[in-house]
C-alpha cells in the first residue's frame, strides 16, 4: 500500500512538473516590469491557458487589467459572441493571404471560433505593446468590418497604450517596431485632444480599408 501511495505521489509531482513546463516562457531578451517574475507569471498562466501556451501573451493580457482594455481581455477569455476563448498566437500572415504579409496582426474567425494572429516580427516586442495590439484585435468578433469599427479599434489601442505607459513606462522600448506603431497612435490621440479625430482621418485615408462600408453590426459612425 505504501508503495502504491509513493508511486501516486511521484506521478503527481511528474504531472505538475509537466504542466508547469507546457508553457512557452517569455523570451529571455524581452524586458519585463519587475512585477513579472517567473513565479508570478506561472501563477497567472492557468487563467490564460486556453488562449495561448505562450507566456508573453499571458503577461500582455494581465497588463490589460485595470485599463480600458479590460473589455478586450474578457473578450479574449471567452466573453465574446462565440462564447469561446480567442486563440492567440504568432503566425506568418502570408500563409493566410500574401496581402497580409506586412500586417502587424489580424483577427480571424474560423469554424465558429475566433483567432488573433500576430506577425512573428513582434515576438520580442514588449508585452505592454502586445497588450495594446490585443485590445484592438479583440474588438473584431465577426465576419463583418467597417470604417467605424476600425476607428473604434484603433482608438481603443491608442488609449490602452497611453494607459500602459503610465503603469509600465519600461514598455516604451524604442527599438521595437510595434512600439513605433503604438507611439504614432498615441501622438494622433494627443493631437486630437484625446478624441478619435485624427485617428479617424488616418483610418479613412488607409488604402487597405478603401472597400470597407461605413458601419458594421454594433458600430455606427464614430
Amino acid at each position: 500500500m505504501k508503495k502504491i501511495a509513493y508511486i501516486l505521489l511521484l506521478l503527481g509531482f511528474t504531472t505538475s512538473f509537466a504542466a508547469a513546463r507546457s508553457y512557452e516562457p517569455v523570451p529571455s531578451n524581452v524586458d519585463l516590469p519587475a512585477k513579472y517574475t517567473q513565479e508570478y507569471i506561472d501563477s497567472i498562466s492557468d487563467e490564460y491557458k486556453k488562449v495561448s501556451n505562450e507566456q508573453i501573451f499571458h503577461v500582455a493580457l494581465d497588463m490589460l487589467k485595470d485599463t480600458t482594455g479590460e473589455f478586450s481581455r474578457k473578450a479574449i477569455l471567452g466573453y465574446n459572441v462565440t462564447q469561446y476563448p480567442v486563440q492567440v498566437m504568432f503566425k506568418d500572415l502570408s500563409e493566410i493571404n500574401e496581402a497580409y504579409s506586412t500586417f502587424d496582426a489580424i483577427g480571424w474567425k474560423k469554424r465558429g471560433k475566433l483567432y488573433i494572429y500576430i506577425n512573428p516580427k513582434h515576438e520580442y516586442a514588449p508585452p505592454g505593446a502586445l497588450a495594446a495590439l490585443l485590445a484592438h484585435e479583440a474588438i473584431h468578433q465577426d465576419e463583418y468590418n467597417s470604417l467605424s469599427e476600425e476607428t473604434y479599434a484603433w482608438t481603443m489601442e491608442a488609449i490602452v497604450w497611453n494607459e500602459i505607459l503610465k503603469k509600465y513606462p519600461e514598455s516604451n522600448n524604442l527599438e521595437s517596431a510595434l512600439v513605433t506603431r503604438e507611439n504614432i497612435l498615441k501622438q494622433l490621440l494627443e493631437k486630437g485632444n484625446y478624441t478619435n479625430k485624427y485617428i479617424k482621418k488616418t483610418v479613412f485615408a488607409n488604402n487597405g480599408y478603401k472597400n470597407l462600408p461605413l458601419t458594421s453590426p454594433g458600430f455606427q459612425n464614430q
